[in-house]
């Protein structure tokens, strides 16, 4: 894909051959925060990024494929499950996987999506309220890219308000039955398990679900203008008989999906911040390239001050994830800080990715150039794990001890 009457040196493979000033790429310094093995991860996960996403993200997104094959290049990378240990995963730091998360989503929110998907969400129910058989049985191959999970929460009228979920799981002898419907789940129709979530007479709890289970069928959600190279379902659950042993027997009550979801929107603290940078870079290195007046963009004030405070809030952004991802490490960080964090970084990166792309003029609306499509998959990161009408409700009941959700 490439419009031929682009100019050679405004390619995209010639603008990420302009070097960039130090202060461009890294404005205060924050490399000095990261150890050494930190740097080796990030360094690491964006090699994997320039090498396997980068060459192909615009067909995928194009033709709104995603890429299967990619899966267990995924996993032997280290990058599904990453944070969690034991059973074939990684066990990174916090840190690790923010920075793995910021250089995927470097490349697309799509492919980020799949390894908060993958890892923050179906491998973490497991993970933290599974029974020893179902983390043996499934959390090895979820990590390796042998399999893929999905996490069946949200439904067509629950979506901010998960207790408000109709699924419901009922006892029929030793089995449960789950009749009901979600929407907007990512991956389902790929999955080889998902994690569900229905209401039952003893509260909401988890089921592990082989998605080859009869009465359980996921449909793609078609055509899409964001995340493209992805995959969400609406998904049906007609009769989907399950033995007792397929309940999460350490999630009770809306604490599990709770405790899932806020490792994912962890991820996507940093994750933005990705999409943010490549947008940047690229109209920065763009304006450097681009003449008008007979001389480059980038000399003129107007666009020197776009750049300024998209650096500006690209360093805030990262200084915002640092920070929330020692405190992971330590123990001390609180869900409310992981909305503090959540509703900022989205709400400047898709501000950052919208000016870039108007700094490329026309050449912005095509798919040569990332700005555009890490807009258009920005407003569906914006949505899900939390509206910003959502986190801002989180951050004023802690702020000031008084819920206003109802």
């Amino acid at each position: 894909m490439t419009a031929s009457l682009i100019p050679a040196e405004l390619t995209p493979e010639a603008l990420r051959a302009v070097e960039l000033p130090a202060l461009a790429t890294d404005y205060l310094g924050l490399d000095a925060s990261f150890s050494a093995e930190e740097l080796a991860t990030r360094d690491r996960v964006r090699t994997f990024v320039d090498e396997q996403i980068r060459p192909n993200i615009a067909d995928w997104y194009e033709d709104a494929r995603f890429p299967l094959e990619i899966v267990p290049l995924m996993g032997e990378a280290g990058l599904l499950g990453m944070h969690l240990s034991g059973y074939g995963c990684p066990g990174r730091s916090a840190v690790e996987y923010g920075l793995a998360n910021l250089e995927v989503e470097a490349g697309d929110s799509g492919l980020r999506t799949f390894v908060s998907v993958q890892g923050s969400l179906a491998m973490s129910a497991i993970h933290k309220h599974g029974s020893e058989e179902q983390k043996q049985r499934w959390l090895p191959d979820l990590a390796a890219g042998r399999a893929i999970g999905c996490f069946g929460l949200t439904e067509p009228t629950a979506g901010s308000d998960p207790s408000a979920m109709r699924t419901f799981a009922r006892r029929d002898g030793d089995d449960w039955v789950l009749e009901g419907s979600k929407r907007w789940i990512g991956l389902a129709s790929v999955a080889q398990v998902a994690v569900v979530w229905a209401a039952t007479d003893d509260g909401i709890r988890g089921f592990v679900v082989p998605t080859n289970t009869p009465g359980f069928s996921a449909t793609p959600i078609a055509p899409k203008l964001s995340m493209r190279a992805s995959i969400q379902c609406d998904v049906r659950l007609d009769g989907v008989r399950l033995p007792a042993d397929a309940m999460l027997p350490q999630a009770r009550g809306l604490s599990g999906p709770f405790s899932c979801l806020n490792e994912a929107r962890y991820g996507i603290i940093w994750g933005v911040m990705g999409a943010a940078r490549d947008s940047y870079e690229t109209a920065l290195r763009y304006s450097l390239v681009r003449q008008q007046f007979e001389r480059p963009l980038a000399g003129y004030q107007l666009t020197q001050r776009k750049l300024a405070d998209m650096a500006l809030e690209i360093g805030k952004g990262l200084l915002v994830a640092l920070q929330l991802g020692r405190r992971k490490d330590e123990g001390t960080l609180v869900p409310a800080q992981i909305s503090f964090g959540k509703l900022n970084n989205v709400r400047e990166a898709i501000e950052i990715c919208r000016a870039a792309r108007e700094m490329l003029g026309g050449n912005g609306v095509v798919l040569d150039y990332p700005p555009m499509r890490h807009a258009n998959n920005l407003e569906s990161v914006r949505t899900y794990e939390g509206t910003d009408d959502v986190h801002q409700l989180v951050i004023g009941q802690a702020i000031t001890g008084l819920p206003a959700f109802r």
